[in-house]
């Protein structure tokens, strides 16, 4: 697969070389996207900023492109408007789907061909490793907030738009597999050569698109969530209930030089149940003073 090619006296194939510069510029892109999300603090739900890395991770600049087409942040307090379109909305369910689903695939493709499993077992065993680890653990562990803290409701809810958007990313994903490894450069089979990650990385591009348009629907279905935003209140707020929970005591977050409580631990939704009668105490006082 690709022809020879002199570098420095040395004879090299051309594909490896078109790889080792498509994994330099993964490795950039990935690079500014974890930067992007943790260290200039995009402001999107922590699920959905390791989604991105991982698609960026596999998808090179093209998934760069699409975080900051979609995502990034144009400028401060724009974000919630900016991811609205339902377009934007449908590229992040993908990516939500993708990153667990890739990995799973991926990894499996590793094992099942340093195993020396033939081709229909090793996408039996892809497609089931892609499948469990896109529903149980990116779908329904990350996402089981959203369905009241209940894992197991996470399953079931997550469970069918899973199994679809699955379906279209291996009806892309497997072909190209199965062409370019069958081929007639057999390093395409092992996870020493650079032409395995290569069709790895071709294989979730072609999967990514094709999985897109079920994921539109769904999300306009309201079957499955797209892009998030996740404000600075609401992100203190994680913050000190994770604290919270972690120490067992009342944690203080400190903003702008101003110390945060662990009241913030708590959404309206959550906030403990008062019957209608002040939770401060010295708003208690005044209140049986009254």
């Amino acid at each position: 697969m690709g022809g020879l090619i002199e570098i420095a006296g040395i004879e090299v194939s051309l594909i490896d070389v078109i790889a080792v510069v498509w994994f330099v510029l993964a490795g950039l892109s990935t690079a500014y996207v974890l930067w992007d999300s943790f260290v200039n603090k995009n402001p999107e739900a922590t699920v959905m900023k390791w989604g991105w890395i991982l698609i960026t991770l596999y998808m090179g600049p093209i998934a760069l492109a699409l975080y900051v087409l979609t995502d990034k942040e144009p400028a401060p307090g724009e974000h919630e408007e900016f991811i609205k379109p339902l377009w934007k909305q449908g590229i992040g369910s993908t990516v939500h789907c993708i990153a667990g689903d890739a990995t799973g695939i991926i990894t499996a493709a590793v094992i099942a061909t340093a195993l020396g499993l033939p081709m229909y077992i090793d996408l039996a065993v892809e497609y089931a490793a892609g499948f469990a680890f896109g529903l149980f653990i990116f779908q329904s562990l990350f996402m089981k907030d959203m369905a009241g803290g209940s894992y197991l409701k996470a399953v079931k809810n997550s469970f069918m738009p899973e199994w679809l958007s699955m379906n279209m990313m291996a009806a892309g994903m497997f072909p190209v597999m199965i062409f370019l490894m069958m081929g007639r450069d057999m390093r395409a089979m092992e996870p020493t050569e650079p032409l395995f990650w290569a069709v790895m990385s071709l294989g979730v591009i072609v999967g990514f698109f094709v999985a897109y348009p079920v994921n539109v629907w769904m999300v306009s279905k309201n079957l499955k969530h797209g892009l998030m935003h996740v404000s600075a209140t609401e992100e203190l707020a994680r913050t000190a209930k994770v604290a919270l929970h972690n120490s067992g005591t009342a944690p203080h977050v400190a903003v702008n030089g101003a110390h945060v409580s662990h009241e913030l631990a708590f959404t309206n939704s959550e906030a403990p149940a008062t019957n209608g009668q002040p939770t401060d105490k010295k708003e208690r006082e005044k209140s049986a003073g009254a």
